[in-house]
């Protein structure tokens, strides 16, 4: 699961304090955006996207700015906005809002607004039950194919894993995490879970940087790892799923720490 430190996130207002933090960056607005003194937070710098690769890459680009909150929950998003930072027509900014809309990341009101979708604790908690029974079948059907190498690159990952947690690099945390996580899915070999997991992992890791940052449940992940690894060390796939589903299990907790 991913591992973050606290955001403080309230959410955003039309015209709010967040919408200006680019307004000093010397971007071109919109006539709308001018009247209104509010802007988007994309990255002032923001290299062109080759148009063979537009659809893609605009699509990563975004999704990427959802989940690590540079577009923050409940933000109004603006096609030819975009557009024009990215260097590409609208068409495939609209394309890329429309597959994000479809993993939940943004919602729309027809001809009216989209917006990145909010960040609600309540969605983490309906997910991770469903992530964790994906997980735990990843791990009964990984355990045939895993390899020395497999096994002494998670325990690498996990051992980085928790030195990031203690240095309270929250960035490499979360990355290492998932490399662990991605390691187990994709040694199972079906892809169909890779593809729901892949959809998923997003829309947690969204409300965990928005909400959450408790380190002594992330060292908690970390002796979870270690579980996991000892049961598939002994080949025993039905503790190895339970440590990988306890993993999630105790992310049903942090509620009390969300930060009003």
């Amino acid at each position: 699961m991913a591992v973050a430190q606290p955001n403080n996130y309230k959410g955003n207002s039309a015209g709010g304090a967040n919408y200006h933090r680019l307004c000093s960056s010397g971007r071109r607005s919109c006539a709308i955006c001018s009247i209104l003194h509010i802007t988007m937070p994309i990255p002032a710098h923001t290299p062109a996207i080759a148009r063979p690769l537009a659809r893609t890459e605009v699509y990563r680009t975004l999704k990427q700015w959802i989940v690590d909150l540079t577009l923050q929950p409940e933000e109004t998003i603006r096609d030819l906005d975009l557009a024009e930072r990215l260097g590409v027509s609208r068409t495939p900014v609209r394309e890329a809002l429309r597959q994000l809309e479809d993993e939940g990341l943004v919602v729309t009101s027809f001809h009216k607004w989209t917006k990145v979708a909010p960040a609600e604790p309540a969605e983490a908690m309906q997910l991770y039950p469903v992530v964790a029974a994906l997980e735990g079948m990843a791990v009964r059907l990984a355990l045939a194919h895993l390899t020395a190498g497999d096994l002494a690159a998670l325990d690498h990952s996990n051992r980085a894993l928790e030195q990031a947690i203690q240095q309270g690099d929250s960035a490499a945390a979360t990355r290492l995490d998932m490399q662990f996580h991605g390691l187990l899915v994709e040694r199972s070999g079906n892809a169909e879970i890779a593809r729901l997991l892949a959809t998923l992992r997003p829309r947690i890791q969204r409300i965990e940087l928005a909400y959450f940052g408790d380190q002594p449940m992330a060292l908690e992940s970390v002796r979870d790892h270690q579980a996991v690894l000892a049961a598939l060390r002994d080949g025993d796939a039905d503790a190895a799923c339970a440590a990988v589903q306890r993993n999630w299990e105790w992310q049903h907790t942090p509620l009390p720490s969300i930060k009003e």
